[in-house]
C-alpha cells in the first residue's frame, strides 16, 4: 500500500493505493492520527485502491469519529469492488462517498464501464 499526503490548510487529502488489509492498515492509521492537528477536512481518494478487509474498514470507522468531532471525512473516486463491501457492511450508510467528479455526478454515473457488445 502506498499513501501520498497533501495538505492544504485545513484539509488533508490521502490518495491510498494497492492493498488496505492487515498487514497495511497500522500504516494508514498511523498516518492519519499523526496528520490530523489542525484539519478539519480529510479526503481519502481510493482511486487506485484494490482491496480493503476489515482491518482496513475498521481504520475508516475509527477516522469517522475522530473527524465527525472536527469536521468531515469523504471518500472519493471509490471502485466498485470497494464500494461493493461498503454497501454489504453498511458503511456506505455511515460514510460520506463521493464520485470526486462533478461531470459523474451531473450523468448520475460512478464512473464504471458500461458493457459493450461486439460483433
Amino acid at each position: 500500500m502506498n499513501i501520498d499526503l497533501e495538505k492544504d490548510g485545513g484539509a488533508l487529502l490521502l490518495k491510498v493505493s494497492g492493498r488496505l488489509d492487515t498487514t497495511t492498515a497500522p500504516d494508514l492509521e498511523d498516518c492519519i492520527r499523526e496528520n490530523l492537528a489542525d484539519i478539519e477536512k480529510l479526503v481519502l481518494d481510493f482511486e487506485e485502491l484494490e482491496y480493503i478487509s476489515s482491518a482496513g474498514l475498521r481504520v475508516l470507522l475509527s477516522a469517522q469519529k475522530i473527524m465527525s468531532k472536527k469536521g468531515e471525512m469523504i471518500l472519493k473516486h471509490v471502485p466498485e469492488n470497494i464500494y461493493d463491501i461498503f454497501s454489504i457492511t453498511g458503511f456506505s450508510d455511515i460514510l460520506t462517498i463521493e464520485s470526486g467528479d462533478e461531470e459523474e455526478e451531473a450523468c448520475g454515473e460512478r464512473g464504471t464501464d458500461t458493457e459493450e457488445n461486439e460483433e
